[in-house]
């Protein structure tokens, strides 16, 4: 049994790279350690873009842009990155006012849900950078 593509990994890396910026980024920006700042979803750079586009750019350096799997993963990354803005982003503002009527009902702080759901054009825009600069990074050490 063949390991995990070294793309796969590459992909990863940057994923849980951007995860980690924003655990520090936003824990100084609250003057608190926040560790779900690990796990948020929303939040500047987007990590579902950064993955999506250096996987996308590593499979089209490696097998070509007129590939097959370069079409399937720049599919796949449309997707991603549509879901990211448009149906997240959705979910985002519902989640704000689901806890604007929770402040005006005086309810419990434990009954709010996360605001931090979709992203910005500038968080994905940001997201594809960083995963775009990593697979040309990744792509030169691996080579």
């Amino acid at each position: 049994m063949k390991g995990l593509p070294v793309v796969l990994i590459a992909a990863g890396v940057v994923q849980v790279a951007c995860q980690l910026f924003k655990l520090i980024y936003y824990s100084i920006r609250d003057g608190k350690l926040e560790w779900g700042y690990l796990t948020t979803a929303g939040g500047i750079p987007s990590a579902h873009s950064a993955f999506v586009t250096a996987l996308t750019v590593l499979i089209g350096m490696k097998d070509g842009i007129g590939s097959d799997i370069f079409a399937v993963t720049g599919a796949f990354s449309a997707i991603v990155i549509f879901d990211a803005y448009r149906l997240r982003g959705h979910v985002q503002n519902l989640s704000k006012r689901f806890n604007r009527v929770l402040d005006q009902l005086n309810m419990h702080e434990e009954t709010r849900i996360s605001e931090m759901i979709g992203h910005s054009v500038p968080e994905i825009a940001t997201g594809m950078l960083v995963g775009g600069a990593f697979a040309l990074i990744a792509s030169l050490v691996i080579s």
